[in-house]
């Protein structure tokens, strides 16, 4: 558990402001610019959109996420895969859900820099002498930044980040300073704190329902909150939300006056942006301020984006443990925990922003796209915390009253948001789509080889592995060899190893080592068991390794024989004679079975589908021995065919000359 995850400190509630909060914080930028866009002020659209965000707030991120979806941690770690791990040995299918929700999260995390950054930008339009402003000097400003910020990534936020909360604290504090001081332009606006007006909106007002997709943009961070909960714990963020809800509310509320006392009446179209310089956030500020007032949203708008990419590669770096990802480099920029850098991710979601901000060149268009990833995510989320509340014994009755509640609330913004799928929604559902199918193609032909994988008994072979050390006739491999395996029972061993020891090339080696990782669901667990086979002949050794830590085999193998060694559980010195004398340590050598698909295979078409993009997806990735962290200078890669379905009827028949008849 994190240092600031067990109980409330003055650190911790900071953290969680400049972490926690970047994305929905920034929502008050575009959710109001959003639902105004072509339509006339009137009160009834004000109020009952205002009566919606609020009631939207408190079901989907008071109660359901801050109150109820925090319970869901994983020794202090939260997030889809988090919470599948929690879940995961109830239901096998349960992996499809998480794999859609982590896809769709990485979709988000791709719209969320540029629609965030660019709204930030915009409020200079708001200014007369920048009113003319062309669109590309925006998309170029702002491309310059996601430049600059991708850039940065491989520094890592150890030295930065600790003014994401102060600059957070100074935003979410504008924010409830703006609204204030407009808060009362127009009283009708506290009616929105009655529920029946969102109904009476919904229900009578023409577009009502279909404006909830741009409704369901305030608590598009809401997901993010969850997966953020190990930097800070829970009750920081509980107790944070509450100042974080209000300044949200305040600033909301006084976007509503002001739009009544403004413009009621009004069709709020292109050309009267266009001359007026409508924004409504941008015009809660005296001009004097807006200079100010877009630095401090940008630098906001920067801060979110921060998080979302820094949860992307948490999100990344946890489905590789999990077998649903290719295994790609990770970099550690400080010590910091938590703190991680994935090269082509990095490159990937900076490419993906670049085409979203050249695609869109807007932040109005954006909104289209935006959202609608989040709510897929949203959902995937609660049908895994129905299965923990099951998991926890939690009276049916209750399990269901959730379920139904929420599936209905969400499945509604779902049908809202698809109102914007050809307006920019499908965007966002091809990036979830791209990324789903590489998870489950990685899933699937793992489910596939398993077929092919098979296992023998180890001590049927161990008198013959001890034969092979001793026999002189047969040149030394290496004084070690290592190798690591997938049996997760101690007695057993794959097939292809013994083949690779015996019969492929005879590896004569003084001492055997079968080496074996198990991931489990609890994230930070870092732990080994050593089984002796035979004294100083096979050792097995068990690394067990929480879902969130990085398999270094090389460093911790290196350390579990120091260990042995300080406790005379095993002999390393050198057994050539000239060496052992000097005690010279002898030398270590691993081996990795790398598989290749072979010819000889008579798989359904769907299968062999799966197969050879799985082969293909495979070469993008990390190596088998660089993905465990092995020093290449002593590793030996050797290619086995994978024959998961091997041809049953070979039509081969064979013809005779007349000499052999004779």
């Amino acid at each position: 558990m994190g240092k600031h995850t067990s109980k409330v400190t003055a650190a911790g509630l900071l953290i969680a402001l400049g972490i926690i909060y970047g994305d929905i914080g920034t929502s008050p930028l575009y959710v109001y610019n959003a639902i105004i866009g072509n339509r006339v002020i009137s009160e009834t659209l004000i109020v009952g959109t205002l009566s919606c965000i609020i009631w939207t707030l408190t079901l989907q991120t008071t109660i359901k996420y801050v109150i109820m979806i925090l319970r869901a941690d994983n020794r202090g770690e939260g997030g889809t895969f988090a919470l599948y791990a929690l879940v995961r040995r109830r239901r096998k299918w349960l992996v499809i859900p998480a794999m859609i929700g982590g896809a769709s999260l990485l979709a988000d995390g791709i719209i969320t820099p540029p629609i965030s950054i660019t709204s930030a930008i915009e409020g200079l339009k708001v200014l007369p002498q920048m009113r003319d402003m062309p669109v590309n000097t925006v998309v170029t400003i702002v491309l310059i930044i996601l430049s600059l910020f991708f850039f940065m990534q491989q520094f890592g936020t150890g030295s930065i980040g600790k003014l994401f909360g102060p600059v957070m604290t100074v935003w979410f504090t504008m924010l409830a300073i703006l609204g204030a001081v407009h808060v009362f332009d127009d009283l009708a606006i506290f009616k929105a704190l009655n529920p029946y007006y969102a109904y009476d909106f919904l229900a009578t007002y023409p577009e009502g329902f279909w404006l909830l997709g741009a409704v369901f943009l305030c608590t598009t961070g809401a997901e993010a909150l969850y997966s953020d909960l190990g930097h800070c714990g829970k009750e920081n963020i509980r107790i944070s939300w509450i100042y974080v809800k209000i300044c949200l509310l305040i600033n909301y509320f006084g976007q509503g006056a002001s739009l009544l006392a403004n413009y009621n009446g009004k069709l709020i179209d292109s050309t009267f942006k266009a001359e007026s310089g409508i924004h409504a956030f941008y015009d809660l500020m005296p001009h004097w301020f807006i200079i100010i007032g877009v630095a401090i949203a940008t630098s906001a708008a920067i801060i979110a984006s921060q998080a979302m990419i820094s949860g992307a590669f948490t999100l990344i770096s946890e489905a590789m443990r999990l077998n649903l990802w290719p295994r790609l480099k990770i970099v550690y920029p400080s010590e910091e925990r938590g703190q991680l850098f994935i090269p082509g991710m990095n490159l990937f979601m900076f490419l993906g922003c670049t085409f979203v901000v050249l695609y869109f060149q807007e932040s109005s268009k954006m909104e289209a796209a935006y959202g609608l990833a989040i709510i897929v995510t949203m959902i995937m989320t609660t049908m895994l915390f129905a299965n923990f509340l099951v998991l926890h014994r939690i009276k049916p009755i209750y399990i269901w009253i959730f379920l139904v509640g929420y599936l209905t609330i969400e499945f509604a913004y779902l049908v809202a948001l698809m109102d914007k799928f050809l307006h920019g929604g499908y965007i966002t559902l091809i990036i979830g789509l791209v990324m789903f199918i590489v998870m489950y193609v990685w899933y699937r032909a793992r489910k596939i080889k398993n077929r092919y994988v098979e296992f023998v008994r180890l001590d049927h072979y161990l008198p013959m592995l001890q034969e092979l050390s001793n026999d002189m006739t047969v040149t030394k491999h290496a004084t070690h060899l290592v190798y690591l395996t997938s049996a997760n029972n101690p007695k057993e061993i794959e097939h292809k190893i013994i083949y690779s020891i015996l019969n492929r090339k005879p590896k004569r080696a003084d001492i055997y080592w079968f080496v074996h990782v198990d991931t489990l669901d609890d994230p930070y667990t870092c732990e080994y068991e050593v089984s002796t086979i035979i004294p100083n002949e096979v050792i097995r050794v068990e690394f067990r390794l929480g879902f969130r830590m990085q398999p270094r085999i090389n460093l911790m193998f290196r350390k579990v024989v120091e260990d042995m060694v300080s406790n005379k559980e095993v002999n390393i010195t050198s057994r050539y004679e000239s060496l052992q004398r000097n005690n010279v340590v002898g030398d270590f050598q691993f081996v990795v079975m790398e598989k290749f698909l072979s010819q000889d295979n008579e798989l359904p078409f769907f299968e062999r589908i799966i197969m050879r993009f799985y082969f293909m997806v495979k070469k993008l990735g990390l190596s088998e021995e660089k993905g465990f962290g092995l020093d290449q200078s002593n590793v030996a890669v050797e290619k086995f065919p994978l024959i998961v379905a091997p041809i049953s009827s070979l039509k081969l028949k064979r013809i005779y000359n007349e000499e052999d008849e004779e």
